[in-house]
């Protein structure tokens, strides 16, 4: 077997190991260039007898990431930060995280890991592949397994279940029987993990290549009704095939379209809100899921063809997260469960508006309440009464957005001036 390690993670191996200290390459990489597909995964992680203060006594530029669980980051030649995390066996686990000692044998510290295809290390020096528990083998027969028995594995830290659905549903594994049984039994405990862990899980799940295969196996297993129990029904395979037709790059967007076919097009904002702070997400990440949630699987009957309702349906949402709805509808469209025609035109047209400038609130009129003022307007409510009139106007499109013709439609309103 050949496994090519950049050239700056040799170089680590090589001073640890000249210090006196075993030390192997492990980590999703090695897992990617045992099934053929390098590149995949950059995370060359390391695993040594060293310990931390040893580690950060070889090297200039270290950062502790985790002392007490033996990981220190560690600046390579290349610039690169990689974790060099001294080898460990668990002394305490209660589901949630584990107590760990650290260990003098490679072997025992992939004895802890969680499934065979994680539980392999590769020596760069050596060109030799540590596989205790078959890892390899299974790589090649498409089957997930866990390391010794499965209900021990997920009992020990309940965060493996969903793992084991974003690896399965990544890699296009099936689940050995074994472990899926464990992993059934064990989906309760998800309610245990915080929820910073679960929101960090199902992210990497939504940025993956294809989501829908983890998101079904979440649905299969129970899982799903632990991480949205606010969700009382199933969902239907086209509905999770639309979060695959979306952009990876985009999980957000992709989340939002889960929650539309969850909770239903019709579910109340706050409840998204809710559902969404719950799970701990930034107040801008809310604002966004949100926002394109409101958008809808498809836009509203009519939409290209009734300006006003159009900008008014715009106003309400904002430019900002217009472009993730315009993906929304498209991938529903995409899917055979709308007409691309019709969706085509309300983007077509909501598009034109932007390009346009055509303004979505009173403070991108071409005229402001001064100017009103300086027509003899009394300064008050009905300045803004007014020019929320004059914005309703430009949207009719019986009135340009112009600062001249803006005035001149103020002068034939009524309302209060002075005198």
């Amino acid at each position: 077997m050949r496994i090519e390690v950049p050239p700056a993670v040799c170089e680590m191996v090589e001073r640890l190991e000249e210090a006196g200290f075993e030390t192997w390459t492990v980590g999703g990489a090695v897992r990617d260039a045992v099934r053929g597909s390098p590149g995949e995964h950059d995370d060359w992680d390391l695993a040594t007898r060293a310990r931390p203060g040893q580690v950060r006594r070889l090297f200039a530029r270290t950062v502790p990431l985790g002392m007490d669980y033996g990981t220190v980051g560690v600046f390579g030649g290349d610039g690169v930060l990689y974790e060099v995390t001294t080898f460990r066996h668990d002394v305490i686990t209660y589901g949630r995280k584990a107590v760990v000692a650290f260990a003098e044998s490679l072997h025992d510290d992939l004895a802890r890991r969680d499934f065979t295809v994680n539980a392999m290390a590769w020596h760069p020096g050596q060109r030799r592949l540590c596989d205790p528990h078959g890892g390899q083998a299974d790589l090649e027969r498409g089957v997930l397994r866990a390391v010794g028995v499965p209900a021990e594995r997920f009992r020990e830290d309940y965060l493996r279940v969903l793992r084991g659905l974003r690896f399965a549903g990544a890699l296009g594994f099936e689940v050995e029987p074994d472990t899926w049984a464990g992993l059934v039994a064990a989906a309760r405990g998800i309610s245990k993990l915080s929820v910073e862990r679960i929101r960090e899980e199902l992210m990497k799940v939504l940025g993956g290549p294809q989501p829908s295969r983890a998101l079904d196996l979440y649905q299969r297993c129970g899982a799903m009704a632990h991480v949205f129990p606010e969700i009382g029904r199933p969902y239907a395979g086209e509905a999770l095939a639309t979060v695959d037709a979306l952009s990876r790059n985009h999980p957000a967007v992709r989340l939002a379209m889960l929650l539309l076919h969850g909770l239903g097009v019709a579910a109340p904002l706050p409840a998204v809100s809710g559902l969404l702070e719950r799970l701990r997400f930034s107040n801008s990440d809310v604002e966004r899921i949100r926002s394109t949630f409101s958008g809808g699987l498809r836009p509203p009957d009519g939409l290209a063809h009734h300006p006003a309702a159009r900008r008014r349906w715009t106003a309400k949402r904002g430019k900002a997260v217009i472009r993730d709805i315009f993906q929304v509808w498209r991938a529903v469209a995409r899917s055979g469960a709308d007409r691309e025609v019709a969706v085509e035109q309300a983007i077509a047209a909501i598009a034109r508006d932007i390009e346009r400038a055509v303004p979505l609130s009173t403070g991108e009129l071409a005229i402001a309440g001064r100017d009103l003022v300086a027509l003899g307007w009394q300064p008050g409510p009905d300045i803004g009464k007014a020019l929320r009139q004059l914005l309703q106007a430009v949207w009719d499109d019986s009135v340009p957005n112009d600062h001249a013709r803006l005035l001149e439609a103020a002068a034939h309103m009524d309302a209060a001036r002075g005198p």
